[in-house]
């Protein structure tokens, strides 16, 4: 499992990179610390919402994965967590960029 934390909140580190150069250097990291193939582990937060539950569990649905949820104490917000086997850091990256285009999602 990958042990890089990185807030892909604002996708522009103290580099001043751009999204795109921020995604190369990402995977430069990856490729650095994880020998692929290897279970890698996704966790996002997002306002709690069924509709938004679906659209994350569907870009996922095809690499057979384990999802692990979590509602804040006030329930305004929930974690899921999604651990799949990866098999390279390009397939990483793909997955964090889909999940980019669904609204209010926080990836961590």
């Amino acid at each position: 499992m990958s042990d890089i934390n990185i807030n892909f909140q604002n996708i522009k580190d103290s580099d001043g990179l751009n999204k795109e150069d921020f995604y190369v250097k990402f995977k430069e990291r990856l490729d650095d610390v994880t020998s692929f193939p290897a279970d890698y582990t996704y966790k996002f937060i997002y306002p709690t919402s069924e509709e938004t539950m679906g659209k994350v569990k569907e870009i996922f649905k095809n690499a057979n994965p384990k999802f692990d949820y979590k509602a804040s104490k006030n329930r305004k917000y929930t974690s899921i967590t999604v651990v799949i086997y990866a098999l390279d850091s390009d397939q990483v990256i793909n997955f964090y960029q889909e999940v980019s285009q669904i609204p209010g999602v926080m990836m961590l």
